[in-house]
């Protein structure tokens, strides 16, 4: 029997080809494993490069409230949120009233929550007249990176003056309604911009009887008012606010004052408090809209504060 014999020159020849073999085989599979881990990569890339540009904007206003106007945020579902909002009297009287300290003050208190993602529902009383109101909020379009430009909000309340029947002709005489369009931009971290325009209409407006015995008004039934607003922020809690109020309907008499007015908000993560400096002593803001008669001109403002506290159910 013969012996099988193979050269070495063959055999390492042949064990040249499966080294060679396996080494391409593994090339083939790391390359495929670097391709794969690359593509795995970029999708990464790609979705969470979708998700930063598809998230809204955050904290373009701290708080509901800049000072006489709402803000266009709403907070996240399940806030419940108090509202105490102070306006003392005029400056203008000096000491005698210790600069509108002691003078006769309008208040208001008030609840807001929000049971759904965008939509907020509240209600407050105030002191000028008893006034309750039923307020609405919701946000049609938030500010987002790569998206929208602006956030838009709408903002709507009803008002019912409480006091004794004897003070109407009719029921109807005691409501008023507030209808608003807020846009706002947050520039920069610490600077954001907002626009709003406003409808107030009143059901009981001032009058007069003429020569001929017919009742003519003397004040629109409606109301128009344009609002410019800002917030520059000076540290994490502190933030410079400013609001103008320009009515834009025309009356017989008694054109409403357009207001002026600067705060200094200070926030924590539960609690919003504004101290204001305004030439509107109002706090409802249909009764800014048409009765504002303090002119900042003439140096007729009076100071108040705005306080909230949140809580998240």
């Amino acid at each position: 029997m013969k012996k099988l014999k193979i050269k070495s020159s063959s055999f390492f020849s042949y064990a040249r080809l499966g080294m060679l073999a396996l080494l391409l085989t593994s090339s083939s599979a790391v390359m495929a494993q670097e391709d794969q881990t690359a593509k795995d990569t970029t999708d990464e890339a790609n979705t969470s490069a979708s998700v930063v540009k598809n998230r809204p904007v955050k904290n373009t206003f701290d708080g509901n409230y800049i000072i006489d106007q709402q803000s266009v945020m709403v907070p996240i579902k399940g806030t419940l949120e108090f509202d105490l909002q102070h306006r003392f009297g005029i400056v203008n009287n000096g000491y005698s009233d210790f600069y509108g300290v002691y003078a006769p003050s309008i208040i208001r208190l008030a609840f807001e929550y929000v049971p759904v993602k965008n939509l907020q529902l509240g209600f407050g009383l105030c002191k000028d007249r008893m006034q309750l109101d039923f307020n609405g909020k919701y946000a049609l379009l938030r500010q987002t990176k790569g998206g929208s430009p602006v956030s838009v909000t709408y903002y709507g309340n009803i008002d019912v003056d409480t006091r004794a029947k004897s003070n109407f002709v009719t029921n109807g005489d005691r409501y008023s309604y507030f209808n608003q369009i807020i846009v706002a931009r947050k520039i920069t971290s610490n600077l954001s911009v907002q626009a709003a325009l406003s409808l107030s209409h009143f059901n009981n407006i001032a009058g007069y009887i003429d020569s001929e015995g017919v009742v003519r008004s003397t004040m629109q039934n409606d109301q128009f008012t344009l609002s410019f607003m800002g917030r520059y922020k000076v540290s994490n809690s502190m933030s410079i606010l400013i609001d103008y109020d320009q009515p834009l309907t025309q009356n017989l008499t008694n054109n409403p004052n357009p207001n002026l007015a600067f705060g200094l908000e200070i926030t924590t993560s539960s609690h919003d408090f504004q101290i204001v400096v305004s030439n509107c002593q109002y706090i409802l803001p249909q009764n800014n809209a048409l009765y504002n008669q303090n002119d900042f001109n003439k140096g007729q403002y009076l100071i108040g504060f705005n306080m909230s506290r949140l809580w998240n159910f």
